[in-house]
């Protein structure tokens, strides 16, 4: 029997550059409401253009938060930690749950807008994670192991649960074989929902192949515009390759160019000839761009191989549609 006390909560999801956001601002516009982000990235302080956050904005102080207003709207668990800070599901989840209620406290509806689908999961179904400390000395050993090797470790001990991991995740698969391995239970099964803490809709957006494609282009190609590569100098120059954000799409693509400028002396070399750097570095970029829109198209699959799983979802294509179902699910729920 459901629990008609649950306050409505509004999932606006979909694969990276869908217009998720475009979408929950108009719709929080429309229904008296506020955004709390689901994505992985866009917690992080000063990695703004790589992770599309909404560039035009102004801060304003809701309780004890300082939250981005765009376009009238409120966007929570946006710049929450900076790269080099410690920051998993357990916590978002803690994070956002707080958020949500708080926006509902206030007489608002909360939409929880984002491509990240664990910490969607973590909400909706109130996802109870593993309480296992880390392992020190097992994290330090696979620390040391590429993505493709922890990811070829984990699917052996979790055959279920590779199907749906991020598999250039490093600091994901980590925990998962951290865990399978300490209770020698498979890591996707010791994850059970708990009782719902809102009342739900999930709307989907859904674009063909060709159309979603043509997103991720252009949207790479505003990242350049707007100056990717010196945000992407800035941030390393701060906090190094090693920080964990930095090996992520539209950042790790980037090493082979600032590698260059490194203190290696034969590589040096290559400045003393300006109209061979030029050309090397025009090279480099042109290589960089269509790597990122290679990995971007890759990444936007795997989000879909996620969200499919999912059979509440209810996929749409309009903005009407999105619209009608919210006002229907809200008056359903009065």
């Amino acid at each position: 029997m459901k629990n008609k006390n649950l306050q409505e909560l509004i999932v606006v999801l979909g694969p990276t550059a869908s217009g998720k956001t475009d979408l929950a601002i108009k719709l929080a516009k429309k229904f008296n409401g506020e955004i709390v982000s689901a994505d992985s990235r866009q917690v992080y302080k000063g990695m703004d253009i790589a992770t599309a956050k909404p560039l035009s904005f102004e801060f304003k102080r809701i309780n004890s938060e300082f939250v981005r207003i765009v376009d009238n709207i409120p966007h929570h668990l946006i710049d929450v930690v900076r790269p080099n800070q410690e920051f998993n599901v357990v916590l978002y989840k803690k994070m956002a749950t707080i958020a949500i209620k708080d926006i509902q406290k206030r007489g608002k509806i909360p939409f929880l807008v984002g491509g990240t689908g664990l910490y969607i999961q973590s909400i909706v179904d109130n996802i109870e994670f593993p309480k296992i400390s880390p392992q020190k000395k097992l994290r330090d050993e696979l620390e040391k192991e590429s993505p493709q090797e922890l990811f070829r470790i984990y699917k052996k001990l979790d055959p279920q649960g590779a199907k749906f991991i991020d598999k250039n995740n490093k600091r994901r698969l980590i925990r998962a074989i951290e865990v399978s391995k300490f209770t020698k239970k498979a890591y996707w099964q010791q994850r059970k929902k708990g009782k719902p803490l809102f009342k739900v809709l999930e709307i989907g957006i859904k674009l063909s192949k060709k159309e979603l494609k043509e997103r991720i282009k252009k949207r790479v190609e505003k990242m350049f515009r707007l100056g990717l590569e010196k945000e992407v100098g800035s941030l390393v120059k701060k906090y190094g390759w090693g920080v964990y954000p930095l090996q992520t799409i539209g950042y790790q693509e980037w090493s082979p160019l600032l590698d260059i400028f490194s203190e290696d002396l034969a590589k040096k070399k290559i400045l003393e000839d300006k109209k061979r750097t030029i050309l090397l570095l025009k090279k480099l970029r042109m290589k960089i761009k269509q790597d990122i829109i290679l990995h971007t198209g890759q990444f936007a699959k795997r989000q879909m191989t996620w969200f499919k799983r999912d059979k509440t979802i209810t996929w749409i294509k309009t903005e009407k549609e999105a619209e009608k179902l919210v006002r229907n699910f809200l008056k359903k729920e009065k």
